[in-house]
């Protein structure tokens, strides 16, 4: 069966423990660290379609909306200097994110989400004080280094600390604060657009040092996850940590393993290099194309631009924000879902399932607007057919929102040992800025020379994602983290790659059925 784990092969381990409170408690405060990166998608989009913010930083696109006459729909906002400060922060998230490597390695988890909260703190202090472009650019860029330190950090931390059969409620609570961060946006740039003055930009742009205070208060009150801690020589504290958080002294069979990933992990003296060793193949694969596939969804076309994406297609300026709104209260509602079923379900089953809703509401937008709009770019949607294209989109927002937004967090954040683990989210995550950065950049221009052919272009590659996650990812739900090569070693395709001794000794007793406490996957 294409992706799956034959169950002769395979066993997971059930490790004793629950669902504590205060691991409970800790994940929510972690996942707080998604709030920055939400807002900031949200604010972006809502800020400049601001005719106040144009008028003040980007005059020659403000005058050139004033000016324009043509009834094109496809080509008004096309400036790559907007752009430029819309996409700046990802550039800067992506080299942060390699530099967080280290420090989530060498310092701990928690040092990198304090590190991403100040950082991003004074990048909003600086963006809501903006007098020129050269202030908002620089602020973009301290923004962009918080939330590479948060991302790189966070789905890290969630994964080590959350039970193995709570693993994916938990990481996707990171998901849950990015959409809650998004919808947060989208509802301070509607009321601060009402504002009379002109300085309602302010307000979106600064209030961004909300979430950064919350992640950074928080991270001062967060344990390091016993995962780190072994890994950096404190195998008491990390014993101790291990039996608060799983309410259980009956740890051993489960700290037996980690004392065994970190002596692993001790033998890499380089995991950049050792990363591209032909064992981690798979993890490697999937860090690279999990994150590249989740940007060409097509998402952040929706979530950057939405206000401008409404108004180029005829909505007002408010009616554009609300619109906006409107999106991003579908994103939080449709991230439950996901949160009460990926433990249940499988990963599996909600990239696929997404997949095909995402794809078959972008062929339906993507003709709704060629049948209005045609290759001209000219003519008006009357407000029934608007509502029915809003409709379309938000059922398309809910299919990316209970699959590839919350699992292109959680599967990579999963896969890796020990050894490679900060490395490899490392790459993850730049694998995401990079090509939000490229399609943030290049989409303005590609819906000018794409028009409508723009949804369908997008649609394309959810057709080809959805073909690789059913031929080459495997079920990880309910696998401890530290046992995770099992999942790759009984893969198909992936098995190959594996070497029988590259498979550590409790991973080999495991497969055999050896340990207590085994249900069959």
């Amino acid at each position: 069966m294409a992706g799956g784990i034959p169950t002769s092969r395979f066993v997971s381990k059930d490790y004793p423990g629950k669902l504590t409170a205060y691991v409970l408690f800790t994940c929510i405060i972690a996942a707080t660290g998604g709030l920055i990166f939400g807002y900031d998608i949200g604010i972006s989009g809502g800020v400049t379609s601001m005719d106040s913010f144009l008028e003040k930083f980007f005059p020659s696109v403000y005058h050139q909306e004033i000016e324009d006459t043509s009834t094109n729909q496809y080509c008004k906002f096309d400036s790559q200097l907007l752009t430029v400060f819309t996409s700046s922060l990802y550039l800067a998230a992506l080299l942060a994110s390699i530099l967080a490597s280290t420090v989530t390695k060498l310092l701990g988890r928690k040092v990198s989400m304090l590190t991403g909260g100040i950082v991003f703190l004074l990048g909003a202090a600086i963006n809501g004080a903006a007098k020129n472009v050269a202030m908002l650019i620089i602020g973009r860029i301290l923004l962009g280094i918080g939330v590479g330190f948060a991302n790189q950090s966070v789905p890290v931390y969630l994964s080590e600390m959350a039970p193995a059969r709570f693993r994916g409620m938990l990481n996707m609570c990171f998901q849950l604060m990015i959409t809650i961060g998004i919808l947060c946006a989208n509802l301070v740039n509607y009321g601060a657009n009402k504002i009379e003055g002109g300085w309602g930009w302010r307000v979106s742009l600064g209030l961004a040092a909300l979430p950064a205070a919350i992640i950074s208060i928080g991270s001062l009150f967060l344990p390091d996850t016993p995962n780190s801690l072994v890994d950096r020589g404190q195998p008491e504290a990390a014993l101790k940590m291990l039996r608060r958080i799983r309410g259980t002294d009956d740890v051993k069979e489960e700290y037996d393993d980690l004392v065994v990933a970190s002596q692993e992990s001790k033998k890499i003296t380089h995991p950049w290099s050792n990363i591209l060793k032909r064992k981690y193949r798979a993890q490697l694969t999937m860090a690279i194309m999990i994150p590249l596939f989740q940007q060409l969804t097509g998402i952040n076309v929706i979530e950057f631009y939405a206000p401008v994406l409404f108004k180029t297609i005829g909505f007002g300026n408010n009616a554009s924000l609300l619109s906006a709104v409107i999106i991003g209260l579908v994103n939080v509602c449709a991230t439950f879902v996901s949160i009460f079923t990926v433990d249940k379900v499988g990963r599996r089953a909600l990239f696929l399932q997404g997949g095909t809703q995402m794809l078959i509401c972008q062929l339906i937008v993507g003709t709704m607007i060629a049948i209005k709009f045609g290759t001209s770019g000219v003519g008006e949607i009357p407000k029934v057919y608007a509502v029915f294209l809003v409709l379309f989109i938000c059922i398309y927002v809910a299919g990316f929102a209970w699959s590839w937004g919350p699992l292109g967090w959680l599967v990579p954040s999963e896969i890796f040992p020990l050894e490679i683990r900060s490395a490899g989210q490392a790459i993850n995550v730049s694998v995401n800025m990079l090509f939000t950065f490229g399609i943030a950049q290049a989409f303005l221009a590609m819906l000018c020379h794409l028009k409508f052919g723009l949804f369908y272009f997008f649609a394309g590659w959810v057709v080809i994602m959805t073909a690789f996650i059913a031929f080459l990812l495997p079920e990880t739900k309910n696998v401890p983290i530290e046992e995770m090569v099992l999942v790759w070693k009984a893969h198909w395709f992936w098995g190959r790659f594996i070497a029988d001794e590259d498979v550590h000794v409790g991973a080999v007793e495991m497969a055999n059925g050896k340990p207590k406490g085994v249900n069959q996957a």
